[in-house]
């Protein structure tokens, strides 16, 4: 299978392509669920496009607690059939389809109570453990393990001596979604879908009552397209409504926000071996380890307010900081916080007027002919989400369609990482790149790494890392704006690498230097690097203003301070 370049003048020809000829598929919106869903179709052979108004995975779906997870607390909701899915997709990700990109992890449940509490989490535990094996796909992930406080105390010294009476440990899953979803984007390039993004969605065709396409504005070069399909996907999460509002429908159901924000602490300011799962009076908090950070989270609460740009406030903060002090033998303070993030959930709204109630369960509708509705759902389910809606759509087709095929079509990265992993110290040796270098490039590119070596080989400077953020090398930036389809100095900085919530500067200090690598690229200019690296400050600055703010309005007034577009010159 050839490797697909997301360059810019690959996407210019997507662009063209999509309005050359009618598509059998369109699918508006590149989060994990737009992208899989354009995967799911091209894989069964429909001429497929994808567009997306901003970049991949910018709303929900880089802004997750990163974990692949059947939602162990789901099971006390007696929800069998979603923690089912959910842990055969598991894995699937972690053994088939991206073991380059999902990793295990391991949390401590600490207890707090003796006897009962033991009995009572264990065997939820131990559900969670036999429902994964049962179908064969638990193979990946050690079992669970039950804890005296001496030795839980041993893996999580960072705990109080009085914050537990033992533990469990199990395991669950990570990936770095934004990673996550580029990935899945350039998988489904490279069965011959043809991907845009920054191109909007204004408007939907119309012949009679049936959708037969978008017109698609180019956010960047100014042009409008009319993209014309036999069905048109709305995987838009958050945004549904809205998107349903251009055909003057409003839809079967109704998709409301929930927010949930994230902190990002250095590795030793929580002395562990295990990430943490904590119980509040809410739902639960984790502290999940991400390379040389922890990430703590999340809140749950209602947002109402801007949608593409969620913003933390101090009370949020504070929420998060409070609840995981309550166990911490040393409290973190808003000095150790490295960066924080704001995300919404797209939930299906039900009688409850609490989010932490509604369903995360998905729901596919046809409202009308020619347009298919998906919404909902968790991260870990996408693939059975864009199953589901590929199968809705097909009943709008006119011919026979294959049956869904993404079970077993790995991601690209995927084929041969296990025996590069394995020869990675002879590729440093022959690389020159020291073996934590290769290792990273193999964690967040699989096999594609070599793409990069071949950069680092082609210009040796590449092959040093970023001023200011040495965990990134100069030619993953390259990388990201000549394959990944980055198009702008923020996708880099805030998805394609994590350096926004990684440094303490927030990537101010590398902005410079990421967007001269990126110039001659995408053909910038001094003025337009200039530009890039003002709006990208002037995001910083809005991020942090609105983290000061005492409450979700006056957050969004501050964060909204910030232009939401790069004017191009």
């Amino acid at each position: 299978m050839r490797t697909a370049t997301l360059g810019p003048a690959e996407r210019a020809e997507s662009l063209a392509g999509m309005a050359e000829r009618e598509l059998d598929i369109l699918v508006v919106g590149a989060g994990v669920v737009g992208a899989g869903t354009a995967l799911d179709a091209v894989t069964r052979g429909l001429s497929t496009g994808l567009v997306e108004a901003r970049d991949w995975a910018s709303g929900t779906s880089s802004r997750s607690s990163k974990l692949i997870h059947g939602g162990l607390r789901y099971l006390e909701m007696l929800d069998f059939a979603l923690v089912r899915e959910a842990l055969k997709e598991r894995g699937l990700l972690l053994e088939r389809l991206a073991p380059h990109l999902v990793k295990p992890v391991p949390f401590l449940y600490p207890l707090q109570h003796k006897g009962w509490e033991r009995l009572y989490a264990g065997s939820g535990v131990a559900l969670y453990d036999a429902m994964s094996m049962a179908k064969g796909h638990g193979r990946g992930l050690p079992l669970h393990r039950h804890l005296s406080r001496r030795h839980a105390l041993r893996v999580a010294p960072c705990l109080k001596k009085d914050a537990l009476t033992g533990a469990l440990q199990y395991y669950d899953a990570q990936m770095d979604d934004a990673r996550y979803v580029a990935t899945l984007v350039r998988t489904a390039a490279a069965y011959g879908a043809k991907v845009a993004n920054r191109a909007r969605v204004i408007g939907f065709l119309r012949e009679g009552e049936r959708v037969v396409g978008a017109r698609v504005q180019d956010v960047e070069g100014g042009g409008e397209y009319e993209v014309r399909a036999k069905q048109v996907v709305n995987a838009t999460g958050v945004w549904t409504d809205d998107t349903q509002a251009l055909v003057g429908e409003r839809g079967q159901f109704h998709v409301r926000a929930s927010k949930g924000i994230h902190l990002v602490v250095p590795k030793d300011r929580i002395n562990a071996t295990t990430g943490l799962i904590l119980r509040t009076e809410k739902s639960v908090l984790f502290v999940i380890p991400w390379g040389r950070h922890w990430i703590v989270g999340t809140t749950d609460t209602d947002w109402d307010l801007d949608k593409a740009h969620p913003a933390a406030s101090s009370a949020d903060i504070d929420y998060l900081l409070e609840h995981v002090n309550s166990v911490l033998a040393v409290p973190l303070t808003r000095d150790d916080v490295q960066g924080v993030y704001a995300g919404l959930r797209p939930l299906l709204a039900g009688e409850s007027d609490a989010t932490s109630k509604l369903s995360r369960e998905h729901t596919v509708a046809h409202p009308v002919p020619g347009l298919v509705v998906v919404a909902g759902g968790k991260y870990t389910t996408y693939r059975v989400m864009a199953k589901d809606a590929v199968d809705e759509a097909v009943h709008g087709l006119d011919q026979r369609v294959a049956d869904c095929v993404t079970e077993d079509v790995p991601l690209v990265g995927a084929e041969g990482y296990r025996a590069l992993w394995n020869a990675r110290a002879r590729t440093a040796a022959r690389t020159g790149l020291h073996v934590v270098r290769v290792e990273h490039l193999l964690n967040r590119y699989g096999s594609l790494s070599e793409e990069l070596l071949d950069l680092v080989a082609a210009d040796p400077g590449l092959g040093a890392p970023l001023t200011g953020a040495d965990d990134y090398l100069r030619a993953e930036v390259v990388y990201a704006a000549s394959h990944e389809g980055a198009r702008h100095l923020d996708d880099v900085l805030t998805r394609r690498t994590r350096i926004s919530i990684e440094t303490f500067d927030r990537g101010t200090r590398c902005a410079r230097e990421a967007a001269e690598l990126m110039a001659p690229v995408l053909g910038w200019d001094e003025g337009q690097i200039a530009r890039e690296v003002q709006h990208y400050e002037k995001r910083v600055e809005a991020e942090r203003e609105s983290q000061r703010q005492p409450d979700d309005l006056t957050a969004d007034a501050a964060r909204l301070g910030a232009p939401d577009i790069v004017p191009l010159g």
